[in-house]
């Protein structure tokens, strides 16, 4: 049995998640990590039992066996660090975004192909238990076809908790690109590709007070626009709106809703840091049987929501213990394989063009045509060997 070895590049909050999760597969073994400075990657490799350290990205590109890198940067590095190991002849696996313009995330793609390496880019949270369990209700017919879905991530930012909160409200940043990943991601995985788009945004403070963590009272300026609706229309005509927010109190809406011709499957959680960036949760869904506007006046004890068993591997609803890796896994074996990747660079790609387009709509108050698309990844088998 081949077995890759992975170079893990940034050592900060969820590089334990991820090496730990690697730990569990044969396939793959933590062989190296980087941060800034070695001593902090020492550090690091010493606590999870890591063999090499380097005090910088290059170093570690550098190193002849390593076989896949790993970049856990913060996402204006994404971009740099990914080129620069396709280059060397290394297989990516990045967190999201894929970068933060089309331009050098274009040149990833392209590296990739020329080099017949491996891309592949987070959230995986796509192959967790509840939305492999929706695409499995989506694939027996249950809800009939498609016709729409909603997704919305509705909160009061950031700066409410993080230990670092600064970047999150510069260029690059924002609650699209931060959170919208995770959204967009699960609705590719169920839907397919986009064909078109259009959003509305607006920046609601210019200056905001940190409300929590170790910068709190401290005042953040706001460069990027921290309210934005979006309009999609996929490949397969059905239609979406996409909510990204940092300037709501609280909200009552659902995570996400996937509507059919038959059915609507509802994914709602009380926290919106859950929802599609976690890989568990609730799977509620309703068909006609279930309606309840059949006469007026309205029953006063509708049918209930059918709780659908979650009972599929990855299904943690902790932030603080996930399954952040398994698409990094899920890549080694394809490239043992020679297949398609699930978390892939194209579908990646395809997510940081559609957020791009919105804001650029959100300026231009036009709709933009899509120049990417991926395939549908296939479901994540029981076993996930394969």
């Amino acid at each position: 049995m081949n077995k890759y070895n992975v170079g893990v590049i940034g050592v900060g909050d969820i590089s334990d998640k991820y090496i730990n999760n690697l730990k569990q597969y044969d396939i793959v073994n933590v062989l190296a990590c980087a941060a800034r400075s070695k001593e902090k990657a020492e550090k690091r490799a010493a606590e999870l039992g890591i063999p090499r350290a380097y005090g910088s990205a290059a170093e570690l590109i550098n190193d002849v066996d390593i076989d896949i890198v790993l970049n856990l940067t913060v996402p204006g590095a994404h971009s740099g660090i990914n080129n620069a190991a396709l280059k060397a002849g290394k297989h990516v696996y990045s967190e999201k975004p894929l970068g933060t313009d089309l331009e050098s995330a274009r040149e990833t793609m392209r590296l990739a192909e020329e080099k017949g390496l491996y891309i592949g880019c987070a959230p995986d949270t796509f192959l967790g238990a509840r939305l492999q369990t929706c695409r499995e209700i989506i694939d027996q017919g249950k809800i009939g076809d498609i016709i729409g879905a909603g997704a919305y991530c509705l909160y009061h930012g950031i700066d409410t908790f993080h230990n670092s909160p600064f970047f999150y409200f510069k260029e690059g940043a924002g609650p699209l690109l931060d959170m919208g990943p995770y959204y967009l991601t699960a609705l590719f995985s169920l839907m397919g590709p986009v064909k078109r788009c259009s959003a509305m945004a607006k920046k609601s403070f210019n200056r905001r007070e940190v409300l929590g963590g170790p910068y709190k009272g401290e005042i953040l300026d706001v460069e990027v626009d921290t309210h934005i609706l979006g309009n999609l229309e996929f490949a397969s005509g059905a239609i979406a709106s996409v909510i990204t927010s940092f300037d709501v109190w609280d909200s009552e809406m659902p995570r996400i809703e996937i509507y059919g011709t038959k059915g609507t499957i509802c994914m709602k959680d009380p926290d919106p840091l859950d929802g599609p960036n976690i890989f568990g949760g609730e799977v509620l869904l309703k068909t006609q049987k279930e309606y309840r506007w059949f006469g007026f006046p309205r029953d006063e004890k509708p049918e209930p929501w059918i709780k659908v068993p979650v009972n599929k591997p990855f299904s943690s609803t902790s932030h603080a213990k996930n399954s952040r890796g398994i698409g990094l896994v899920d890549m080694a074996y394809a490239i043992r394989d020679k297949r398609s990747p699930r978390a892939s660079g194209k579908m990646a790609f395809h997510a940081l063009e559609v957020m791009i387009k919105m804001l650029e709509s959100a300026k231009t108050h036009e709709f933009y045509e899509m120049e990417s698309s991926f395939e549908l990844p296939v479901p994540l088998p029981e076993d996930f060997t394969a």
